[in-house]
């Protein structure tokens, strides 16, 4: 029998691209000394690059980003969440970050469920929280529940039902994708972002030159399609928690209610004054949601 490679991509449109976006990664990794990076894991989807921090007493939390963001991106949320609990960050193969740079072509985002399965004891060596935010949170579900993974935040989630589209959306992203710069990039953070978000802050300005960087540089992933019935029925035996942003223009609350009580039996928390970055807006807010898994 012949056997047909799988087709991949490139996430960089080329090898100088890739060294701008590592060196952005490496740069703003740097700004916390205590998130240390663990062995690179090798996966079915390629070698994969976590880190660590250490934190409070609670439950570590393995945080899984959503689409364009990372490791790096994610390092001042990361430090609220450290307040309280270890941190464990990882770079999906695929995306832009500081993981394998090829991109099987058509990969399902089940695909990267079997990736986490695979890189979940390899870098926890106890019962961990997921959370997984945006397309982060499709991957987490699309997982296998097993006793390593103690419960689930499901944070702006994809995968439980389609993203709201509007021409409102379209107005924000196409320019940023067709002209990448500063001002396209802060335009789509202040449509993602909700009212009670300073999108002038230093640390947004920050997220709109990666989203720059990422435009110029980085072919990028959609939004996953809503996952079958059968993966929210494997976690009924684990804690899940469902949140997203007051002003999500992707997954509102009305949006998510009706799926996360129906498939995940859940109320959907919402998260006041926050956009689709709630992760990233409002960190403390989700700290709180993580201590309700301690309590």
């Amino acid at each position: 029998m012949t056997v047909v490679p799988l087709r991949t991509a490139r996430v960089y449109r080329s090898e100088t691209a890739e060294r701008s976006v590592h060196a952005w990664c490496h740069k703003a990794l740097s700004q916390w000394p205590d998130l240390g990076p663990l062995p690179p894991v090798e996966t079915r989807l390629g070698p994969t690059q976590a880190f660590r921090a250490s934190g409070g007493t609670g439950t570590p939390v393995l945080v899984l980003s959503g689409t364009n963001f990372n490791a790096a991106t994610t390092v001042p949320a990361a430090r609220a969440l450290a307040a309280d609990r270890p941190v464990l960050l990882v770079d999906p193969p695929g995306q832009p970050g500081l993981s394998c740079n090829q991109r099987t072509a058509g990969a399902r985002i089940e695909t990267y469920g079997a990736w986490l399965d695979e890189l979940l004891p390899q870098i926890a060596d106890g019962p961990v929280i997921l959370l997984g935010h945006s397309r982060g949170a499709a991957i987490a579900l699309s997982s296998t529940p097993n006793p390593l993974v103690a419960g689930m935040l499901l944070l702006n989630p994809a995968g439980l039902t389609a993203a709201g589209l509007s021409s409102e959306s379209m107005r924000a992203t196409l320019p940023w994708m067709i002209h990448p710069n500063e001002q396209t990039s802060t335009r789509l953070i202040e449509f993602l972002s909700g009212p009670s978000t300073d999108t002038g802050c230093e640390e947004h300005r920050t997220e709109a030159e990666w989203l720059t960087l990422v435009a110029r540089h980085c072919r990028t992933h959609s939004t996953p399609t809503p996952l079958h019935a059968e993966a929210f029925l494997a976690w009924s035996g684990t804690p899940v928690r469902v949140a997203t942003g007051s002003h999500d223009p992707f997954f509102s609350p009305a949006r998510l209610h009706g799926p996360a009580r129906r498939f995940l039996d859940t109320d959907v928390r919402t998260i006041e004054g926050a956009g689709h970055l709630s992760l990233y807006e409002q960190p403390e807010r989700v700290a709180e949601l993580l201590r309700e898994f301690d309590a």
